[in-house]
């Protein structure tokens, strides 16, 4: 029996687990992936405050991470498939068992959202990626493109310019919702070119790689051939809540919470980017898993 669980090790997750481990809680972390979330897949974090230069996201999430631990968080590599609540115990199902707790924090975190397009399953892993930080090596020399027009997709495309001869940067309109400093380096670089008003239709290849994109313009309706060997996708997040089912109350498939972190359930918190918000960053994920695990502790002392 742990004082309390948490479902998932990104910022929040881990943010948390420092926060209960200072408290003396008997803390657990449940984490189905690496450590860190989206956040330790990012090359480099630039707006998290304490360091000017920025920092590697791997980096910066170790050092979560190694302080959680430090104040004795336990952290266990399964994956949740569901939970229930009862009689002020809280029971977490994993593909290896389950866990128990009198009190939860959900910290599951967002994954990208794929394009749904013909061809995407089928060349996942043969030039089809989510992460160009993950994959991008692989394509070094190469032609590539980044589909979306948001801060990650900006950042995808600069941290790739850097890689492949030629990164396209495809984008369903005009403007852009990326902020003002990426979105400045990116239009002086010239190793990346726009194709603005255009939507993937299809990804075409053979049987060992993808080739092509299949370029839709919304403005003309006319298609276009985009010849590369890798498309990275970041056209936004889908919230990793699948296994709640219809326990908690959610929004978008996103967790509704109060000011204090807690859910439609007595004993159960969330936090981070699984949590009903206007901004997902690193610095908010901090704040709500602090905040989650002061609502926690409360809690357990009541």
């Amino acid at each position: 029996m742990y004082d309390v669980i948490i479902i998932g090790a990104g910022p929040a997750g881990l943010t948390a687990a420092i926060y209960t481990g200072r408290a003396k809680l008997k803390t657990l972390i449940l984490e189905s992936n690496i450590p860190g979330g989206n956040a330790g897949i990012t090359d480099m974090i630039e707006n998290y405050p304490g360091f000017p230069q920025g920092i590697n996201g791997g980096e910066l999430m170790a050092l979560f991470l190694e302080q959680a631990e430090n104040f004795g968080a336990e952290l266990v590599y399964d994956e949740v498939r569901g939970i229930t609540s009862a009689n002020g115990i809280q029971t977490v199902i994993t593909s290896q068992g389950q866990y128990q707790g009198r009190a939860l924090i959900i910290a599951a975190g967002a994954r990208r959202r794929e394009l749904e397009v013909v061809g995407e399953k089928e060349y996942i892993g043969k030039g089809v990626s989510y992460c160009a930080t993950c994959d991008g090596l692989f394509f070094q020399k190469s032609q590539v493109a980044v589909i979306g027009g948001g801060d990650s997709a900006i950042k995808e495309a600069l941290y790739l310019s850097d890689i492949a001869s030629k990164v396209y940067l495809v984008h369903r309109r005009e403007g852009f919702r990326a902020n003002e400093t990426s979105l400045d380096k990116m239009l002086k670089d010239t190793r990346i070119e726009l194709k603005l008003n255009k939507i993937v239709k299809r990804i075409e290849g053979d049987n060992t790689m993808m080739k092509n994109l299949v370029l839709y313009d919304v403005k003309t309706g006319q298609e276009e051939n985009l010849e590369v060997e890798g498309v990275f996708v970041s056209i936004g997040m889908i919230p990793a809540s699948e296994f709640l089912t219809d326990l908690l109350d959610l929004s978008n498939g996103y967790i509704i919470t109060d000011e204090n972190m807690m859910t439609s359930i007595y004993g159960i918190f969330a936090a981070g980017d699984v949590r009903s918000k206007k901004l997902r960053q690193v610095s908010t994920a901090v704040g709500d898993g602090a905040m989650a695990a002061a609502a926690v502790t409360e809690f357990l002392k009541e």
